[in-house]
This record gives C-alpha cells, sequence and structure tokens, in this order.
C-alpha cells in the first residue's frame, strides 16, 4: 500500500491528464467541425500558412504527427492531436497547482533576492502565505487533482480537445508559461537560479509562436517580477537579457512564414514573402476592426461571459468563489497574480466583437480553476474541524466534478458530429463539373473544403471563391495559384483592384468610392467572364444580403435561380433542372447552436425555393421530392402553406 501511495504522488499529475484523455477520446470529433478546422487541417497536411498570425509551431507539430503511419484520415489523427495537447495541459495544471501548494511560504530565509527587513518578512508571512504545517499532503494532491478536472470538464475547455485548433496547443503552452513564471518567482531567494528567468523567455516565445493571446498573462507577470526585484538598473538589465533571448526563439519560428510562403504552397495566407506582408500577417492587422469597436459590444460580451459562467463550472462554482476569498486571505501574491490575470483577460476578451468568443476566455477559465484548489483546500478544512474526515472531503470533490462532466458532456461530445463534412461534401456533389461557387460560408463551407478538396481531392474540379477575401491582395497569388484559368480572365481588373487596394491595406489615405466600386466590377466579372467556360453558382447568403443591397449584381441579362444548395447563374427565363436532393446530412442530436442552426436554416430555405421554383413551372412532383427531403432531413423547418398542401 505504501508504495501504491508513493507511485500515485509521484505520478498524479499523469493520473489527472489520463483521467482528462479518457473522456477527450470518447467525445472527439472523427471528422472535420466548424468555423477553422478544415482550413487548419489542411495547412498542417500540406505546410500551408493558415490564417493570421500564421501558427507555426502548431502547423510543423501537425505536419509531424500527419506523418505518422496510421489508419485513419489526417482529420482524425489532427482531432486526437487536440485531445492530446489539451489533457497534457491538465497534467501541467496539476503539477503547477501542487507545485504552488508545496511553495506557499517563497520568502526563505537565507540569500534573498531582495532584502527586506524582519518586521517586513513577518507581516508578509502572516497576510500573504499560509504555513505549510496546516495544509498536508493529502489535501495538497485533492487540490490539486480536483482542480485539474474541474478544469478539464469546464465547457469550452473541453470543446477544445474536440478537434484541430490553435487553442487546444495554446493552453497546453500557457500552462506551461505559468507553471514557469511560478518556478522563476519561487526559485529566485538565490543567483543561481536567475535561468529560470530565461527558461521563461523561452516558453513565453513558443507561446507567442502559437498564439498573441500569450500576452494576457504578462500583466500579472509584470506584477510578480517587480514585486521581487523592484524597478532598478539590474531588473531591466534581465529584462533586456529575456527579451532578447525571446526575439531570438519568436524569430527562428515564425522564419517558417516567409521561407514556406517563397515555396508557394496550396494554401498561402498572407503570402508573407517581405517584411511588410510578414508584420500584417503575424500581428493580425485585419482583425483590429473588431477590436475595442464600442461600449455596446463589450457589454454584449461581459454579459456572455457573466451568463455563462454556470454553463462552463455549474456546482463547482462554489469552490471557486471560496477559493477568490480564501486565497486572499492565506496567499496574497498568489491572489493578485491570478486575479490581475483573470481581469485582463476578461478586459481584453469583452472588447473583441466576434460571435465565436469562448476560446477567448480560456485563460481566465485556468485562472478561476486556480482558485478552485484554495476552495477545495478551505472546505477540506472546515470539514476536518468537524471531525468529519477526510474521507468525505475526497467524496465530495470527486461528487462534485462527476456532476460538472456529467452536465458539459452532452455539451462537449462531438463523436457524432458529421454535420460539417455532410454538408460540405453534399454541397460539392450537388453543382455540376468544373463549377465555380462564389460565396463567403468560411465556418460551414469554405474551411471544410479546403481539407476536403486538397488533402482528400474530393470534387477538386469545383473552384470556390472566398467573396471577403477578394478584398485581400494576397489572395489574389493564391487564385492565379489554383484556379489559373479563372485568375487570368479577371487579370486587369484585378490589378486595377490592386493598386487601389495598396494604399488601404498599408492605413495610407486611399479612395473609398473607387475601392469599393473595383471590388464590386471584379465580382460581377468573375460571373461574365467564367459564365461560357463553367457553371457558376452564388452562396444563398449573398442573394439574401448583397445583392439586396446592390454590393453586389449580376451581369445584365443574368438571373439566379435556386438549386439544391445554392443559386445557378442562368441567362433564360426557361425551366433549368437542377439535380435531385440525393444527400445525406446527419443532424447531431440535441444541437442547437449558431453553427447548425445555419445550416439548416440555408439548407432548409433553399430547399423550399427549389419547391416553389418547381411550382412556378407546374412541375409538382418534383416539387414533392424537394420538400419531402426537407422533411425527412430537418423534420422542425416550417413549409409554407402552399408546398404543405402539395404533399398531401
Amino acid at each position: 500500500m505504501n508504495n501504491f501511495n508513493r507511485f500515485i504522488k509521484r505520478n498524479f499529475h499523469f493520473l489527472a491528464a489520463f483521467s482528462a484523455f479518457v473522456l477527450y477520446f470518447l467525445t472527439h470529433a472523427k471528422t472535420v467541425m466548424q468555423i477553422d478546422s478544415g482550413e487548419l487541417a489542411a495547412v498542417q497536411t500540406l505546410l500551408g500558412i493558415a490564417h493570421p498570425t500564421g501558427y507555426p509551431l502548431f502547423t510543423v507539430l501537425g505536419f509531424i504527427v500527419t506523418q505518422i503511419p496510421f489508419p485513419i484520415s489526417e482529420i482524425h489523427k489532427l482531432n486526437l492531436l487536440a485531445s492530446t495537447w489539451v489533457a497534457l495541459s491538465i497534467g501541467v495544471f496539476s503539477f503547477t497547482v501542487k507545485y504552488t501548494l508545496d511553495n506557499l511560504v517563497y520568502l526563505k530565509p537565507s540569500e534573498p533576492a531582495v532584502k527586506i527587513s524582519k518586521k517586513k518578512k513577518e507581516k508578509a508571512q502572516k497576510t500573504a502565505i499560509i504555513p505549510l504545517s496546516e495544509i498536508d499532503d493529502v489535501t495538497k494532491y485533492l487540490a490539486a487533482f480536483g482542480s485539474s478536472l474541474i478544469l478539464a470538464f469546464s465547457k469550452t475547455y473541453w470543446m477544445m480537445s474536440t478537434s484541430v485548433e490553435v487553442y487546444s496547443l495554446h493552453i497546453l503552452l500557457i500552462c506551461i508559461v505559468w507553471l514557469v513564471i511560478f518556478r522563476a518567482f519561487i526559485r529566485n531567494t538565490a543567483e543561481i537560479h536567475e535561468n529560470e528567468w530565461f527558461l521563461l523567455a523561452i516558453a513565453l516565445a513558443l507561446g507567442f509562436s502559437n498564439h498573441l493571446t500569450t500576452l494576457l498573462i504578462l500583466p500579472g507577470l509584470a506584477y510578480f517580477y517587480f514585486s521581487m526585484y523592484g524597478f532598478n538598473k539590474r531588473s531591466f538589465l534581465r529584462i533586456g537579457k529575456m527579451i532578447v533571448l525571446f526575439a531570438f526563439v519568436l524569430f527562428a519560428v515564425y522564419s517558417y512564414l516567409p521561407i514556406r510562403a517563397l515555396q508557394d504552397p496550396v494554401l498561402n495566407w498572407g503570402n508573407p514573402i517581405d517584411f511588410e506582408r510578414l508584420y500584417r500577417h503575424v500581428s493580425g492587422h485585419q482583425y483590429r476592426v473588431w477590436l475595442f469597436s464600442s461600449f455596446d459590444s463589450a457589454q454584449k460580451q461581459l454579459t456572455y461571459f457573466i451568463n455563462n459562467l454556470p454553463a462552463e463550472f455549474n456546482v463547482n462554482l462554489l469552490f471557486i468563489a471560496i477559493g477568490i476569498f480564501f486565497s486572499f486571505r492565506v496567499a496574497r501574491k498568489f491572489f493578485y497574480f491570478t486575479l490581475i490575470t483573470f481581469l485582463f483577460t476578461v478586459f481584453y476578451s469583452i472588447n473583441y466583437d466576434i460571435h465565436d468568443i469562448d476560446s477567448y476566455f480560456l485563460l481566465a477559465y485556468i485562472s478561476l480553476s486556480m482558485f478552485a484548489a484554495f476552495g477545495i483546500i478551505k472546505i477540506s478544512q472546515l470539514l476536518e474541524d468537524k471531525n468529519l474526515g477526510k474521507n468525505l472531503s475526497i467524496i465530495l470533490v470527486m461528487v462534485f466534478i462527476i456532476v460538472q462532466a456529467t452536465l458539459n458532456y452532452g455539451k462537449s461530445d462531438q463523436s457524432d458530429n458529421y454535420l460539417f463534412k455532410d454538408y460540405t461534401i453534399s454541397a460539392l456533389n450537388s453543382v455540376k463539373q468544373d463549377a465555380v461557387i462564389i460565396t463567403y460560408q468560411w465556418d460551414f463551407l469554405i474551411s471544410p473544403s479546403y481539407y476536403f478538396q486538397y488533402v482528400e481531392n474530393h470534387r477538386n474540379d469545383v473552384k470556390i471563391i472566398d467573396k471577403e477575401l477578394l478584398r485581400r491582395s494576397w489572395y489574389f497569388n493564391q487564385l492565379k495559384k489554383n484556379m489559373p484559368d479563372i485568375y487570368n480572365r479577371i487579370e486587369p481588373e484585378v490589378n486595377s483592384f490592386l493598386k487601389l487596394l495598396a494604399p488601404f491595406e498599408r492605413s495610407e489615405l486611399y479612395d473609398g468610392q473607387a475601392l469599393e466600386t473595383s471590388f464590386r466590377r471584379l465580382q460581377t466579372l468573375l460571373v461574365s467572364t467564367n459564365f461560357e467556360h463553367r457553371p457558376v453558382y452564388i452562396g444563398p447568403e449573398m442573394a439574401e444580403a448583397e445583392m439586396k443591397t446592390g454590393e453586389f449584381a449580376l451581369p445584365p441579362g443574368y438571373e439566379l435561380i435556386p438549386d439544391v444548395f445554392f443559386f445557378r447563374v442562368v441567362n433564360t427565363k426557361d425551366y433549368v433542372e437542377a439535380s435531385l436532393p440525393d444527400f445525406t446530412i446527419r443532424v447531431p442530436s440535441g444541437r442547437d447552436d449558431y453553427h447548425s442552426s445555419f445550416i439548416q436554416n440555408a439548407l432548409g430555405s433553399m430547399l423550399v425555393r427549389r419547391a416553389m421554383y418547381e411550382m412556378q413551372f407546374d412541375k409538382t412532383d418534383r416539387a414533392k421530392v424537394y420538400i419531402t427531403k426537407l422533411k425527412e432531413t430537418f423534420p422542425d423547418f416550417p413549409v409554407p402553406a402552399g408546398l404543405a398542401e402539395v404533399m398531401r
């Protein structure tokens, strides 16, 4: 038994990681998911360049994994890699909590880095720390293990493990950074440990090479650093050395982008072949429009964050709330560091006006889970004070974690989610040979199609043009490589557009009206110059929005007819036959999120439109086919009264 206990103590962080991985494995997706999943999987498999900020470390590590011979698809490998990254982050988190609890007395009596008076030291020990003797080993392990699983089974954190996404590696790296920060702070009592700060510089560089929101931990780090060393020449000299090392590592990792861009890969977002384009790409220049956009946006995102907290942690909010107050009383500097990190993360994130904001709160959830460890300690102490025994504390923590995991399992389970694969494959199959599709359904179609077309070579005769990316100069380089015939037909207008676009991308004075006119003309030319060579389709979102506002117009004499997934461009008022709705869309049960709802509404509306088009030409039997398919696929989708009568 003693040997078993020693084994558990030595490997408890691996046990935490394994416990998380078991559920992550059961709930991970087997194929492409929404938003950037398809693009990122394609970039990793083909060694391309992803959307800003490029994610070079993420790309290279993913590529290495795809080279492992294993009888599953590349996307499945990468989804499992995401599960692995997140599970490892839980192991690092649990180790960090235990390390912190073991070193709460962070001012050692010998060789202090900053000399303080005996009176100040005694005051610090009374207000900032809790003596180690007051926390027994079992309670520390319980707090570390319990808080790590509270984090592991929070809704958003769990979701990061289900499919390929940069945040899976990001949270592993940020947990490593957090650990190294605490090590550097705790082990600073002798000059020999100064190398901890240089290790931190490397960890930060790797974090920044994957995701720039690593910066959200810097305010807490600054508090730790200057509270220990003060504002003096020596402390700033050390920072200077750290910056040099940081810059070297960061440059080495990011050099992947221009080197690979010069090789002109199939997916080459930003085409960062020179300093100007590299800076725009790495800094995420195009996303700045959504940052600090308005007070109303910040209020909306803050309300969402607060309202979403019960869904993240549910019953374990109790441990978090108690831990916040308890850590303030017994571990003051830990409290300040964690609170600063939490507040800065929330402040930054609520000022980013995007609908998929959840992942930006991940560091805040890590901070709250750190507080949960102290809540577990306090509850354990209260139960022991009442002579209720240690076992009751363990049972209570485990029951709370099981409740949280049970409540969040259904929300996080993507093991049966084939919606985005089915939608993309079916949409590609619905159009004619060599078709051109102009759309901006990034989350649902364009991103997944990058994987299926470029990696699995499914319907790569179909060319999908992202209407929104046409606003970026780099995108025409990608069009020229992947769709040369389409590019060549519009090259003169492209050259004119790029001249007008250049000052806009450089934040210089530009002619907005001329730029918009050229952009609209470019879209129209994509239709007129390809119509005789390729079937042309328009996304339903463009017909519903841009065509009604005049931002997009068909060439004179052309019109749209509803097909199955898209509107087809025609130059006749006669009846045009469309493909029959021979597709399968598997809608996961219980899904009522934004992305699932969009697909159901978009495809449901198109099937209704096609049925109505058939009725205009008295083709009742064909109209029934589309409505029957609608009712089979989306039984709750409302059918207009006129079409409902057809089914009787």
